[in-house]
């Protein structure tokens, strides 16, 4: 075998070898539900809820986040905001709940209680931002999910 086939070889196999690496880190972004809301505390302006999230993480590696932040709007009316700054982590190809404390105000409250009333459930929309680091580097995923939540998945 002569040098220039040994090297070209070498360099065939290196380039086979890192677009299967790159294919195995490729980076997908999470995503999230909501899935249940617990009334925490009530008081004259507003209360505070515990929203609770399921968190997919579609990677066959785990993802570190470091802040996650949402805003939710219940019957398209702005209903409060939440962050949490502490590490989360996150397993590969896995769902993770993640419990996310929120305050409201009575206006927003207004809104989802005509619903729960009228119709028993609340249509919800949560949109946030989730900074995650993975061995690819730290990336910031947008959040945006909408469904309905019924009037006993809040009880919970």
């Amino acid at each position: 075998m002569g040098r220039a086939t040994a090297v070209s070889l070498a360099g065939l196999t290196l380039a086979t070898l890192a677009c299967s690496l790159a294919q195995r880190l490729r980076f997908e972004a999470p995503s999230a539900q909501l899935t249940g809301v617990t009334i925490t505390g009530l008081g004259f302006s507003g209360g505070s809820l515990e929203l609770k999230l399921d968190v997919l993480n579609p990677n066959s590696y785990t993802l570190r986040s470091t802040r996650l932040q949402v805003a939710i709007d219940l019957e398209n009316t702005p209903f409060g905001t939440a962050a949490i700054d502490r590490a989360l982590e996150l397993p590969p190809a896995a769902h993770s709940e993640v419990r996310v404390p929120l305050t409201f105000t009575w206006s927003g409250v207004g809104a989802g209680a005509r619903a729960m009333l009228s119709k028993g459930s609340l249509k919800y929309g949560l949109t946030g931002r989730l900074l995650v680091g993975s061995p690819l580097g730290e990336r910031s995923v947008d959040l945006r999910t909408s469904g309905v939540v019924a009037v006993a998945d809040l009880a919970r």
